[in-house]
């Protein structure tokens, strides 16, 4: 969310690999924010993607970070694009997810149709009861539109 909008920080790294890793259980940042106050960031061990309402595309379709000192055919960093980031949202739909679909929309990086679609096909590959995604969907895209008009104005 911090490298689209500039909002809210986070003190965790969701992450997932493409292969089996083992890492250290104390994975974690230390570092000094813009302020000088101590920060630290860790890696959410507890992370999955299964839950997640995703696109099967998502992958594919995410941003590649060029990272100073790491070379990308060792490590490739990438972030989901910002539609799909805003899918994974809807999935949870916290109040903070709304807050953070907000902000996209506010930023004008997702529009409500695009939205809309690929969160409908993001659903074809979930199994249970999809009427709550459903709505979570409907009410994303009035949430994107609604910060879009303000957006534009």
């Amino acid at each position: 969310m911090h490298l689209y909008t500039g909002e809210r920080m986070s003190n965790d790294v969701d992450a997932i690999f493409s292969k089996r890793i083992a890492l250290p259980s104390d994975l974690e940042v230390a570092y000094q924010d813009p302020d000088g106050a101590s920060r630290l960031l860790y890696f959410d061990r507890q992370y999955t993607d299964t839950f997640a309402l995703m696109h099967e595309d998502v992958y594919d379709d995410s941003v590649p970070l060029t990272l100073k000192h790491i070379d990308a055919s060792l490590l490739d960093v990438r972030l989901l694009s910002p539609v799909d980031l805003t899918v994974r949202k809807i999935g949870r739909f916290s109040s903070q997810d709304r807050d953070d679909i907000t902000a996209l929309a506010r930023q004008g990086l997702i529009k409500a149709v695009a939205l809309r679609r690929r969160a409908q096909q993001a659903v074809k590959n979930c199994v249970g009861n999809l009427d709550t995604l459903k709505d979570s969907i409907e009410l994303a895209a009035r949430i994107v539109d609604d910060a879009g008009q303000r957006h534009s104005r």
